[in-house]
């Protein structure tokens, strides 16, 4: 299995995910800041993007969709719901509202400084964004952790792979609103072995 990967991207998810799991893997890197991509990267990831994953004859990319699959292919029952599983429609939700509300609310957030005030009420409406406002997705956030240490309760999934990654982004380049439940969850991702493992990937050796 290969990893195309850099340091301090989404990509940092994916290896995460990979030492939850336990699996053996290679980290290729990938240096985003020039154009050049291998043949074996781009048919991996056609955008070119990190993270992307080769599992033999799989090749696919972006951090929600291989935690998903590393999840159910590698430690289904452990770090995902069976899909008869009642958790499992919650894990889902869960597993892809970093990418789907966290990531485009924290985009919308940023890019009101810059848009005047008087085209902000056509340019982010709400009833035509599919994600809400930056407050109301992290107050949504925040109310469902009420449920236990981790998104569906007491036990840890690949969803809090893409949350705590979201957690622990957002507290780094303060921008993490004062959130007392959500800096207790960031501490405890990072305190878990496989979180560690993945941070030290971050650091040339």
């Amino acid at each position: 299995m290969k990893l195309y990967w850099c340091p301090q991207t989404r990509s940092s998810r994916a290896v995460w995910m990979l030492e939850e799991a336990g699996v053996d893997y290679e980290l290729v890197h990938v240096d985003v800041t020039k154009p050049e991509r291998t043949p074996e990267h781009l048919a991996a990831s056609p955008m070119g993007k990190v993270p992307a994953l080769e599992d033999g004859d799989v090749k696919m990319w972006d951090s929600a969709a291989i935690c998903l699959y590393v999840a159910d292919r590698y430690a289904s029952g452990r770090l995902a719901p069976a899909l008869d599983d009642p958790l499992r429609a919650r894990f889902v939700h869960w597993l892809i509202y970093s990418p789907a509300m966290i990531e485009p609310a924290m985009f919308e957030s940023g890019l009101r400084t810059v848009v005047p005030e008087e085209h902000q009420a056509e340019a982010f409406n709400p009833g035509r964004l599919g994600w809400g406002s930056f407050a109301k997705t992290i107050e949504v956030w925040e109310k469902s952790l009420g449920h236990g240490p981790w998104i569906l309760g007491d036990g840890f999934s690949a969803a809090d792979v893409m949350l705590g990654s979201s957690a622990v982004f957002l507290r780094m380049f303060g921008m993490l609103p004062e959130s007392p439940v959500l800096e207790a969850y960031g501490d405890r991702c990072m305190a878990r072995p496989a979180f560690q493992k993945a941070q030290a990937a971050e650091v040339p050796g």
